[in-house]
């Protein structure tokens, strides 16, 4: 599954204020919503939240990478934010996060597909070269054409 094709113009913020993690991922879910991706906010919620409690999905790099499967998610999706400012995601590297990806992914649909996504994602993060581009983005659009490449 390519990035590019779970992913939409409108989960894609580009400057999102948000004081925690918890915060940011309220904001990103309220935004897969809108498209329909996600038809139970509280349920798909509560599911990242505990998956943040088992370890955290701040991966370094100044990224995290949320993630739930759930039966409150109709298909699978992708968001992405770029921070107004750092949050601090108790992330591996003990930095505070800039970008995060969220995943959301339905529970029945709940084999590899999000470990396929995350994987993804996670092999390109660690250039900083496409970090840099994500950061340098202006538009949903940019942000989409960058992703093209993973």
């Amino acid at each position: 599954m390519k990035l590019v094709e779970i992913i939409n113009k409108e989960t894609i913020q580009l400057s999102l204020v948000a004081d925690s993690k918890e915060e940011c991922i309220k904001k990103m879910a309220e935004q897969m919503v809108q498209t329909g991706a996600v038809k139970n906010l509280e349920a798909y919620i509560q599911t990242v939240l505990e998956r943040e409690k088992k370890g955290t999905t701040g991966v370094g790099f100044g990224v995290a990478i949320p993630h739930g499967k759930s039966s409150g998610v109709a298909k699978p999706a992708l968001g992405f934010a770029k921070l107004a400012a750092p949050v601090d995601w108790q992330s591996m590297d003990n930095n505070p996060v800039n970008m995060v990806f969220l995943i959301a992914v339905p529970e029945e649909q709940a084999g590899n597909e999000h470990l396929q996504i995350l994987a993804a994602i996670a092999r390109k993060l660690i250039h900083a070269e496409f970090r840099n581009q994500l950061q340098e983005t202006k538009s949903p659009e940019e942000v989409i054409q960058v992703l093209e490449t993973v």
